[in-house]
């Protein structure tokens, strides 16, 4: 078994980090994600927990858990979930800081992190 907790940066002046998203959608959008993951990795069993709303700096914000047979698939599944979390679920993420607030966009690193399992063929 692997897992991953994330939690909220202290980059520079963050106060905080606000995630919004539509309940229904974004559970469904994450249930597909470990749906591709269970299937490719050959999981026994997989969660994300992701937090919404507010979360202060040092605190968890995602929860990702795989287990496997084989060490190997259950590091790549988290590996995967991380990413795919990060560029493809649906979250609206807002960061606070002392001179107001901006929308976070995943960026063209984390894009090309996600973009990897799809050249990566299935075992």
């Amino acid at each position: 078994m692997v897992t991953f907790t994330g939690l909220v940066r202290r980059d520079g002046d963050v106060e905080a980090l606000e995630l919004e998203a539509y309940e229904g959608f974004t559970e469904s959008a994450i249930d597909d994600i470990l749906a591709e993951a269970m299937t490719r990795h050959g999981l026994d069993d997989a969660l994300v927990v992701h937090r919404i709303g507010r979360v202060e700096p040092g605190e968890p914000v995602v929860f990702v858990a795989a287990a496997a047979r084989h060490r190997r698939a259950a590091f790549e599944a988290v590996d995967q979930l991380m990413d795919y979390l990060k560029s493809r679920a649906p979250f609206w993420k807002k960061s606070h800081q002392a001179d107001g607030a901006r929308w976070i966009e995943p960026t063209d690193a984390d894009r090309a992190d996600a973009n990897r399992w799809d050249l990566t063929e299935t075992p």
